[in-house]
């Protein structure tokens, strides 16, 4: 399970520039080293992808943050989309009441012409202020008996009419208070309602805005994913250059080499010492992120140089801009989590009932190759690298 991984060989260190210190010899990159130059071309290209991996992450976080902001806009607007609606539900109902109330007016105004036509009949010309004078009616009266009777009748006509005429004045008072109440809060209603229409275009601006900086910023991050994939074929075709001359003949089990030259010095391979020297992408000889790194470059032609132990390749491989995620496939690198070092995986197929088929060196920590089948419980807990 041990998963040690050259960081910095004992003998040698690399440099971008191209330049190789081997035990204190300063020498040119492709000088003495066969292929070594199109290695450093090739790492060059890794470094753009990097950084080009670097933005898109930092992008992807303020995209991220824009979208926060986003859920916040979209919130007030709904908020204050629910107030308006209160809003305009309380005025349609003032309306309504409003139109009740100017109804009932104009039905008083016509109940007191009403009143006055039928009292009219019955006293013809007479008014509320006397008429005919009590001269005439004492004259035009047989006896006294009748006069009286007369202004009996002639008072309580005119207590009526004054009575009616009051108490429609009264109600159409009434009804004209209780509509202008209701006009001034309609008024008041519908200047909330454009204070609250106004603060939701505010938000409906604020969140355009947003869409629009997501947006633009998506479009960057697509247009360095562009870039990565172009870099991952130039650098492919790059490492590809390498040919025949990085590997030699035979293996000791999933086509790992029995002799190879490291650019940094010295062989590696089946035929020479677990830890003796380190490989092409600077992982210790047969340990498990040996034969990982040995596979992605067999299969994908891609460089997984310096990732670390096996626990640090997720977060590698994040970093170059490679798909992480829990679910496996083949052809996948799978990441076990256990131990100081954690240990690596390549998956050979994943099983209809999910588990996985796996080759990998040095699970029994005598630097050997295996394979085994991991049960789909135990592979959940695993993390994959896609390539």
């Amino acid at each position: 399970m041990k998963t040690r991984q050259r960081v910095s060989h004992p003998i040698a260190t690399r440099y971008s520039t191209g330049v190789l210190l081997l035990s204190g010899i300063v020498l040119v990159a492709g000088s003495l080293l066969p292929g070594a130059t199109r290695v450093v071309v090739a790492d060059s290209i890794q470094d753009q992808i990097n950084s080009l991996s670097a933005q898109n992450s930092a992008t992807q976080s303020l995209v991220d943050s824009l979208q926060a902001q986003a859920t916040s806009y979209q919130d007030a607007i709904n908020q204050l989309q629910n107030q308006i609606n209160s809003l305009q539900a309380s005025i349609s109902a003032n309306q309504t009441k409003q139109a009740s109330l100017q109804a009932q007016i104009a039905q008083a105004e016509d109940q007191i012409a009403q009143e006055k036509a039928i009292l009219a009949d019955d006293v013809k010309t007479m008014y509320v202020d006397g008429v005919p004078t009590t001269l005439e009616m004492l004259a035009s009266s047989q006896n006294l008996s009748q006069f009286i009777d007369k202004q009996e009748y002639r008072t309580s006509v005119q207590n009526k009419l004054q009575a009616t005429l009051t108490e429609i004045a009264q109600l159409q008072a009434q009804l004209q208070t209780q509509k202008t109440q209701v006009d001034q809060l309609l008024g008041q209603e519908q200047f909330q309602q454009n204070q609250l229409n106004s603060a939701q275009a505010t938000q409906a601006n604020l969140l355009n805005y947003n869409q629009s900086q997501q947006a633009d910023y998506n479009a960057k991050i697509a247009s360095n994913a562009s870039q990565i994939a172009q870099l991952r074929a130039e650098q492919a075709a790059e490492n590809s250059k390498l040919g025949n001359g990085l590997f030699a003949t035979g293996n000791c089990g999933g086509g790992y080499p029995t002799q190879a030259t490291s650019p940094w010095g010295g062989y590696w391979g089946c035929n020479y010492p677990q830890d003796n020297t380190v490989d092409n992408w600077g992982m210790y000889n047969r340990e498990c992120v040996s034969y990982t790194a040995f596979k992605v470059y067999q299969t994908f032609g891609y460089n997984a140089t310096d990732w670390g132990n096996a626990i640090q390749w997720p977060g590698s491989a994040r970093q170059s801009g490679l798909s992480v995620n829990s679910t496996p496939s083949a052809h996948s690198v799978a990441i076990w989590n256990v131990g100081a070092f954690g240990h690596a995986m390549w998956v050979e197929a994943v099983n209809s009932d999910g588990s996985i088929l796996v080759s990998q060196f040095n699970y029994s920590y005598n630097g050997t190759y295996s394979e085994m089948v991991v049960s789909a419980s135990q592979a959940a807990t695993f993390q994959y690298i896609h390539f």
